[in-house]
């Protein structure tokens, strides 16, 4: 009998022994899985969840905590909050806030704070396995009783563990409460098994935060110096402020749009993280070659407009004008009254009433051609060039010279806008320096299409791009959409010294009339405008006096053109 009770106890501790094994074993695996999965997550917010979550999954814990350390290092701060018996779930994807106030490192006297375990824990980076918090006299758990007290739970296994980067610095803490045994249901310690899973789990977890927490930075820091680059930009101009956010917010808008798209030809496309942030980044950067185009020519106002209006010089050279005009009707004046003649005297003023009334009628026109209101006709075009011809004034060598210089000429005989063909080359040529900018970046892989969604952007689906001249099935949709926010917002925009603020009903007309001639995706045009995009636009982006209530159906007048419309956007 001996012999028997011996075999049996030997082979029900070999059992216990082997399923005690079976458990590291499986639980190991788990943790193997669990720090693949933390390295592979991209959004910080869900992998401290994942790694509350998969800490208490292997050890069976009913709730936790998960604190980051504060920017300053000076307290922790509560990041996800998770009790299964409560039912309460808060901070991370649940979008639900933390209340409770951050746990202090150094206490009123300037000490350590070493009354509170997680403080402890991140202060001493030491892991701290407490049975029975009831029964456990080193520490306050008056805030813990206070909960208790409160919610009817009872908090009495906890298992506290700092977590720490690479520098081994402590970048939060993991703490688990309530260990419940397997099978039973009841509240147990957490065993030394649990303590070192839990330990391992952390220090993978702190890694994996820290290689998120970099690489964010890394981000950041890359968009810090865009937005560098736009504001510099934006500084150039009081016209342009703002141009450099308005554009991507609208190219992540319709992103935004054509994942929710359930019908169309866009429907079931959606865009992963990665590629939201790729398509973020070549908005912010689709005009950063702007920065060498000259402030005096973006924003030319008018035909004669350098680094000022030189319509004040023409308006000079006419005063001139009158002013000779007078002093020769003087010296007329004069010689005829050594003879008496009256009626000649009269005469000579009244020539002179007249050439004061055809220079002001000529000074009238010029100034009108200036504002480049509308389209020059012929008969505009040959009057500017009589007037720079047929006119003279005496400059200030007292030379005879033409009314109008060559360049003043060739700038008031411009047919439509401000603009001379050396001028539109120029603000072209901001297209010429993004590509060579962008060119120069050594992008990382995942930003690898930048340039070329950029690039892309600049075409028209009918072929008649300013870059490559692509159609429709060579152009990605990223470069559609970042086609359709720039034009978008080029019509939309309330600061053009060149044209006055358009509603936002013509501009939808205008838009219309872009989508039927191809020269942006009617497909995703289409999009736009079924999803709101730009009712979403205006309300954050237009003064309220643009928003209008657009037709159902638009069309608009055959006048309008393309380079008049968007000549510089």
């Amino acid at each position: 009998m001996r012999t028997s009770t011996y075999n049996h106890s030997t082979r029900d501790d070999a059992n216990m022994a082997m399923d005690l094994v079976g458990d590291l074993l499986s639980r190991l695996d788990q943790l193997n899985t669990i720090g693949a999965a933390l390295s592979k997550e991209r959004d910080i917010s869900s992998l401290l969840e994942g790694i509350l979550i998969a800490a208490k999954n292997i050890t069976q814990a009913d709730g936790g905590t998960l604190y980051r350390m504060t920017d300053d290092g000076s307290a922790l701060r509560f990041e996800i909050m998770r009790t299964n018996s409560l039912n309460l779930f808060l901070g991370g994807s649940t979008g639900k806030p933390i209340d409770f106030a951050p746990l202090q490192l150094i206490d009123a006297e300037g000490g350590f704070n070493d009354t509170m375990v997680a403080t402890f824990a991140a202060i001493h980076d030491r892991t701290v396995n407490i049975a029975d918090a009831y029964g456990e006299a080193g520490f306050d758990f008056s805030g813990t009783k206070a909960f208790d007290a409160r919610t009817g739970y009872r908090s009495q296994s906890f298992l506290t563990v700092p977590m720490k980067n690479f520098d081994g610095e402590v970048i939060g803490v993991l703490q688990l409460i309530n260990a419940l045994e397997p099978g039973m249901g009841r509240v147990v310690t957490f065993s030394e098994a649990d303590q070192r899973l839990v330990e391992s789990l952390a220090s993978q977890a702190a890694i994996a935060l820290s290689n998120r927490q970099l690489v964010s930075q890394m981000e950041n820091l890359f968009e810090s110096f865009v937005q560098l680059i736009n504001t510099a930009i934006d500084e150039k101009s009081p016209y342009a402020r703002d141009r450099f956010q308005r554009v991507p917010a609208l190219t992540m808008m319709l992103a935004a749009a054509v994942d929710a798209t359930t019908e169309g030809p866009y429907a079931g496309v959606h865009l992963t993280d990665r590629d939201r942030y790729e398509l973020k980044i070549a908005g912010m950067l689709h005009d950063c070659g702007k920065i060498a185009t000259p402030v005096h020519v973006a924003d030319k106002a008018t035909k004669l407009q350098t680094l000022f209006d030189r319509i004040e010089l023409v308006n000079t050279r006419f005063e001139v004008l009158k002013r000779d005009a007078e002093i020769a009707t003087l010296r007329q004046q004069l010689a005829l009254r050594t003879r008496v003649d009256p009626v000649a005297e009269a005469a000579a003023e009244q020539r002179f009433e007249d050439a004061l009334v055809r220079i002001d009628a000529d000074r009238a026109f010029l100034r009108e051609v200036n504002q480049a209101q509308s389209v020059m006709t012929d008969t505009q075009l040959s009057k500017v060039r009589d007037i720079g011809m047929r006119r003279h004034w005496r400059n200030a060598d007292g030379v005879q010279v033409p009314f109008l210089s060559s360049d003043e000429l060739e700038n008031l005989s411009i047919v439509r806008g401000t603009l001379t063909a050396q001028e539109h080359q120029i603000v072209h040529h901001h297209v010429v320096a993004t590509n060579a900018m962008l060119g120069k970046v050594h992008w990382p892989k995942h930003m690898n299409n930048v340039p070329a969604y950029v690039v892309a952007g600049r075409e028209r689906l009918e072929g008649t791009g300013i870059s490559q001249n692509l159609l429709r099935q060579q152009v990605p949709m990223q470069s559609r959409m970042l086609a359709l926010a720039d034009v978008f917002e080029a019509l939309t925009s309330t600061g053009r010294p060149y044209r006055p603020r358009m509603k936002l009903s013509k501009a939808l007309e205008v838009m219309v009339r872009f989508a039927k001639s191809g020269y942006v995706d009617a497909d995703l045009f289409d999009v736009f405008m079924r999803q709101g995009v730009y009712r979403e636009f205006a309300e954050r982006f237009l003064s309220p006096e643009q928003i209008d209530l657009p037709p159902a159906e638009t069309e608009t007048e055959a006048g309008d053109t393309v380079p008049d419309l968007l000549r510089r956007r």
